[in-house]
């Protein structure tokens, strides 16, 4: 006899749901990773020594982790205003015109594809429900699942910057001498290609393409600051 399930028993998971978090993590992360590398392969250019390239990269992770987390912040922060306002104004319309805000939810429905009394009915068991939410959701596209989270957003920018930075900082303990820049570009390339396939595949995309976008301007960014290092640093010794 087939065994009948509840759809709790099954719950999807939607990659949508993880938009806001993971989008900013995972720039995060690249942004921490490029960005020191980048740093300390042009300063080995120079031929600076490890304590200057330690400085440096401490130097880099701060202010790119706090530049970060502000920019992330400053920016959802904007969208969540933009949402209260929305939030704000349509209360008041659902005080002040409750008829015409019910007929535009059954505009809605329709033009999605249900007939009219199906529309209406709907309309009507929605308001009955959550008036606001209803109109949130299907007016403005403002859902739970996509809400604005500054503190969030900021926070796991910070981190993942932070960590992403903490690889090529651990390239330059563990080695030293001429093999010092080449251990920076092998290791940033090959952490960058590992996450771009992770964000590729927790958003639900193709593996190579993610990878294959951050490796191009990982490599680019490295090789602009290698190339400014060698540059600066023939300018210093002359």
């Amino acid at each position: 006899m087939p065994r009948h399930t509840t759809p709790e028993a099954h719950p999807d998971i939607h990659y949508v749901h993880k938009s806001g978090w993971l989008r900013a993590a995972v720039l995060g992360a690249n942004d921490g990773l490029i960005s020191t590398s980048g740093l300390l392969v042009g300063m080995v250019a120079t031929g600076a020594s490890t304590n200057t390239l330690l400085l440096t990269a401490a130097a880099g992770l701060t202010a790119g982790a706090f530049s970060m987390a502000a920019g992330e912040y400053v920016s959802v922060s904007s969208q969540a205003d933009s949402e209260k306002a929305d939030r704000d104004k349509e209360k008041i319309e659902l005080d002040k015109e409750p008829d015409v805000e019910l007929l535009e939810l059954v505009g809605i429905y329709q033009r999605r594809g249900l007939s009219e009394e199906l529309a209406t009915q709907v309309a009507n068991e929605l308001t009955a429900h959550n008036a606001l939410n209803a109109h949130l959701q299907d007016e403005l596209g403002i859902h739970e699942n996509n809400a604005a989270r500054p503190l969030q957003a900021a926070l796991a920018s910070a981190g993942a910057f932070a960590a992403g930075a903490l690889c090529p900082i651990l390239v330059v303990l563990l080695c030293s001498g001429p093999g010092l820049e080449a251990a920076l570009v092998i290791s940033t390339l090959l952490v960058l290609g590992l996450l771009g396939a992770l964000g590729a595949k927790l958003g639900g995309a193709p593996l190579k393409p993610g990878a294959t976008r951050v490796l191009f301007w990982g490599a680019l960014a490295m090789g602009a600051s290698a190339l400014i290092g060698r540059l600066f640093g023939a300018s210093v010794g002359m």
